[in-house]
């Protein structure tokens, strides 16, 4: 009796071990996650990477194997609006809040290039999360006004990441402005959809209030506060509203690439009157479906996708809602075409 309860335990033992080494496997290899050492980096060529501005996306890359991509973004200062009635000092990258879209592939090598412009009053240097390496390249790309920097990475990890400057104080770099998105397609490619286009949300912070008339300054109290004056979309109140609103036709699958430069607040970010038919959670591999709103965090960056089945106008807001109605964290979607009353019927 005791020698078949030993036998018994035995097989127990040697069955849960066998469970979790299969466990571990499976975890290991199976979740989405790259496996460094199966990426193809043997490069086929050289391309010039297309920069688009924002909601402008570039192209679904067409290549099939690594390609050496040549990158060069412009660290300006320049003062543009922030609304209809105020304007802002803005730090950015080529020009723009957010910065100049990055698309690359699996694989590929990176050549990186930030040049700082003479008229700059600080220096600048950039993080891109999409990198593995010192300060994701901010320790080698501490530029001056009027001078330029170098270095190269390997995009090992597929998804949609965050760069913004690092240079000190950070938080006052971020704050106005330094932040845009770098997307890395799967090797296989992303599957096609009608339309794409770049949202990024960020908060300001100016002594004076909302939309108050004339260049306002950067307000430190409220910042160290996170109170900010204005969340925004694209760096404008009403940058993709109304006559500038993202346009769509009913039928087509429209998806958002959506940023959140912070420096501060989590993005509840919704779409009024759709739902997010695919959300890829905070920009990786994972995919949600039949999402209603989707937490993007301060650095972070998530994909969503929406099939358009009746002609609307989509309000995408930052549903912690006074941040939408009162500091203008709102963007929209215009589609147009046909009715469709198994859908959506108003009553008479």
């Amino acid at each position: 009796m005791i020698h078949l309860r030993k036998k018994l335990l035995f097989t127990a033992v040697i069955s849960f071990a066998s469970i979790c080494l299969f466990s571990c496997k499976t975890n290991s290899s199976g979740n989405g996650a790259a496996d460094d050492t199966k990426i193809d980096t043997v490069l086929t060529g050289t391309v010039t990477a297309e920069l688009t501005v924002a909601p402008n996306v570039p192209k679904p890359l067409t290549y099939t194997s690594p390609k050496r991509v040549m990158v060069t973004l412009e660290t300006i200062e320049k003062v543009m609006p922030i609304s209809d009635s105020t304007q802002y000092t803005f730090w950015t990258f080529g020009g723009h809040v957010p910065g100049e879209f990055i698309r690359v592939r699996q694989g590929d090598l990176v050549d990186f290039t930030l040049k700082n412009a003479p008229e700059s009053k600080n220096s600048h240097s950039i993080d891109l999360h999409a990198v593995i390496g010192p300060g994701g390249g901010a320790e080698a790309t501490s530029t001056a006004p009027g001078q330029s920097t170098h270095f190269q990475f390997r995009a090992l990890h597929p998804g949609l990441y965050v760069y913004h400057c690092a240079t000190g104080p950070v938080p006052l770099h971020i704050a106005n402005g330094m932040y845009g998105l770098i997307l890395v397609e799967p090797a296989a490619g992303l599957p096609k959809v009608d339309k794409e286009y770049y949202l990024m949300q960020g908060d300001f912070y100016t002594q004076g209030k909302f939309e108050a008339p004339g260049l306002q300054a950067f307000d430190q109290d409220k910042a160290l506060a996170e109170n900010p004056d204005y969340v925004l979309f694209n760096g404008r109140v009403r940058s993709t509203t109304g006559a500038n609103a993202l346009q769509a036709k009913v039928g087509e699958t429209v998806r958002l690439f959506v940023g959140n430069g912070g420096p501060n607040l989590i993005s509840s970010f919704h779409p009024i009157g759709q739902i997010f038919t695919k959300v890829y959670i905070e920009g990786g591999s994972e995919v949600n479906r039949d999402v209603q709103t989707t937490l993007i965090p301060a650095g972070g960056a998530s994909i969503v996708e929406m099939k358009m089945q009746v002609p609307e106008v989509i309000n995408l807001v930052d549903h912690s809602i006074f941040r939408a109605f009162n500091k203008g964290a709102i963007a929209q979607i215009k589609v147009t075409g046909s009715e469709n009353p198994s859908v959506f019927h108003k009553g008479q």
